[in-house]
């Protein structure tokens, strides 16, 4: 019996327009295939996985170019974790500091990435970013602005100028939200509530997707002339981190991994200096952001002891200093007994009115305010908390292109931008910047008919179905424990500090969790459980490659600190690629290349954020 559950109405588009894509349906009689799991065939000439700033973007460039893409959202329409991405976005429009330009924005991105970013990527983002922001203005974003109607900037960490375009600290919500609309203007498909669980590869081009419909549980095929990967990080996989629960999982990565994709510098996972902390808070906001914004704006922060500890570790540049070297302080003094009882430090604003605050801190003043807390008055707690993954999929820049033939990605899902350490406010702009850039590319790719799926992916589809089929039965282990076990075990043996001892017996660990995995009771698709069955087996994958690149980095190097290592090693100045192969998981290096001339001087000249500008 098939399914008859019509696609769901689009957020993005007219229901009526949803005739455009061609569906069939799996039958006895499809030609193509005669599966023995029933599911619902789609078929589309280029599919979106991820339905966030990068997947947006990527759609808009794509139905400019009169392409219809599908976007795929796992969670409902405008629920995507770039809500979250407060602080601003980065572009060297010098309107608080004309002497600011795209060069001097690519040598603070390579400085702050300590020079293993892909320096062609970056300053495609960075060049391209005035004219993304100018594009957001067009499209009706209404950033804050300065006295004479100019875009307002702040300052984030370790930049050299105030570049953070801002939306008060709703940036992120603010861009999606934009997105959207321009998204609902181009009538571009959208599709919601569904999980991908597989890419259709041969590990030498990418054919489509698989998963199923979280709502009503029933499977689903997608056949695609490209698919794009928009899914996000990975930073979800700690206990402690600032994604939304059940995101940042390493779906993105873990379904390219598998696909036949190489990934990069998985070791490297920005820790964030200011996650929410403390019992007065309650376990649903421990480790959700505090964002750099707050220390933009003048946020100061001290010990248990009223000690302003920065000045010992970054006397210059204090609270703006790298995230890594701001959390590294932070680590520090709660190490050693200088924390608060709940083992974090203060941040504190109160220095600056209520006025003030609400205009540009908006969003987190009121949620303090909802909590007890008045910023305008006391301090609040904090500690590091895991933010960002720079790692992921390996990508050409010119294409936003794989290595497996079809498939592309975009945003948090690649690596290579941030290096070993992202620059505050990089983030959205990467999103918009290589989505134009992709959808630019698979527009010109000129796929014509509708794709065919060969009968060895058929087979492959209906295997991986028998396997989701199978996974609702009666274990011993819940899935959401074994999980929050690998997030325990992740903070121990990889967080902040790392050593060869820690890594080796997290992948000692690793191979229990795995035991554990294989009993797992889960229950029916449209539950919970299955879902975190899912999510499982990719952060799973993901831990392995992050713990085992984390033992292979002896030295430190922005975002990764080995005690045992301690100093940067010019040896190491290399990205650490990873990939499945007949042998099992395979390690390579490759060396970055060198900026331009144009970077190069900029690099030369030293430019450095002086804190003391803001007092």
């Amino acid at each position: 019996m098939t399914h008859t559950n019509e696609q769901q109405s689009s957020p993005f588009q007219d229901e009526n327009s949803v005739g455009r894509i061609h569906h069939a349906r799996s039958t006895e009689d499809d030609t193509r295939a005669s599966p023995a799991v029933d599911h619902e065939h789609v078929s589309v000439p280029v599919l979106i996985i991820g339905a966030g700033a990068a997947g947006a973007r990527t759609a808009i460039e794509l139905a400019k170019h009169d392409v219809e893409p599908l976007v795929i959202g796992k969670r409902a329409h405008g629920d995507a974790h770039t809500t979250l991405a407060a602080g601003g976005i980065n572009a060297a429009l010098g309107n608080r500091d004309p002497e600011d330009d795209w060069q001097i924005h690519a040598a603070d991105t390579l400085k702050e990435g300590h020079f293993i970013n892909d320096p062609a990527g970056v300053e495609t983002v960075t060049n391209a970013m005035p004219d993304r922001i100018r594009e957001l203005e067009e499209w009706g974003m209404s950033f804050n602005r300065t006295e004479d109607g100019k875009i307002e900037q702040r300052y984030f960490g370790a930049q050299s100028f105030r570049r953070t375009c801002f939306v008060g600290d709703q940036t992120g919500k603010a861009i999606l939200e934009t997105l959207v609309s321009k998204a609902q203007e181009l009538e571009i498909p959208y599709r919601e509530n569904v999980m991908i669980t597989k890419l259709l590869s041969d590990g030498e081009r990418v054919y489509g997707a698989i998963g199923y419909d979280t709502d009503d549980g029933h499977f689903l095929r997608f056949e695609a002339h490209a698919v794009v990967l928009a899914a996000g990080g990975y930073s979800g996989i700690y206990n402690r981190h600032s994604s939304r629960i059940d995101e940042n999982n390493g779906d993105g990565a873990a379904l390219a991994y598998d696909a036949g994709a190489r990934l990069m510098d998985i070791e490297f996972v920005q820790f964030h200096p200011t996650g929410m902390m403390g019992d007065r808070y309650g376990e649903d906001w421990d480790g959700r952001l505090v964002t750099e914004a707050v220390r933009g704006e003048g946020g100061r922060l001290f010990n248990a002891r009223g000690e302003r500890f920065m000045e010992r570790y970054s006397p210059d540049q204090m609270e703006l200093d790298a995230r890594d070297v701001v959390a590294r302080a932070i680590a520090q003094e709660i190490r050693e007994g200088r924390g608060t009882e709940n083992g974090g430090v203060y941040l504190d604003i109160s220095h600056k009115d209520q006025e003030f605050l609400q205009e540009r801190l908006p969003r987190m003043y009121e949620r303090f305010a909802e909590l007890g807390v008045d910023m305008a008055e006391e301090s609040v707690e904090v500690a590091p908390t895991a933010h960002y993954s720079m790692g992921g999929v390996e990508v050409d820049f010119e294409t936003g292109a794989t290595a497996v033939e079809n498939l592309y990605a975009v945003g948090e899902t690649i690596a290579g931008i941030h290096g070993a350490n992202r620059l505050g406010g990089n983030s959205l702009a990467e999103t918009l910047v290589l989505g134009k850039v992709v959808g630019d590319h698979v527009a010109d790719e000129s796929y014509i008919g509708a794709p065919e799926l060969p009968e060895s992916q058929q087979r492959a589809a209906d295997e991986h179905f028998r396997t989701l089929k199978a996974l609702s039965g009666q274990g011993s282990e819940d899935p959401q424990a074994v999980l929050q076990a690998l997030g325990d075990l992740l903070e121990e043996t990889a967080g902040i500090i790392r050593t060869e001892e820690s890594t080796n017996k997290g992948l000692k660990s690793l191979e229990a969790l795995r035991d554990r995995a294989d009993d797992l009771m889960v229950g029916e698709r449209t539950g919970r459980s299955f879902e975190y069955a899912i999510d499982l087996e990719f952060s799973l994958t993901v831990a392995e490659l992050l713990l085992k690149g984390a033992r292979e980095r002896t030295e430190s190097r922005g975002a990764h600190f080995r005690s045992d290592y301690p100093e940067e090693s010019e040896a190491w100045r290399k990205n650490l690629t990873y990939r499945e192969t007949e042998e099992g998981m395979t390690f390579d290096t490759t060396t970055p290349r060198d900026p331009s001339e144009a970077v190069r001087k900029a690099l030369d000249a030293d430019y450095e954020l002086d804190y003391h500008q803001l007092e």
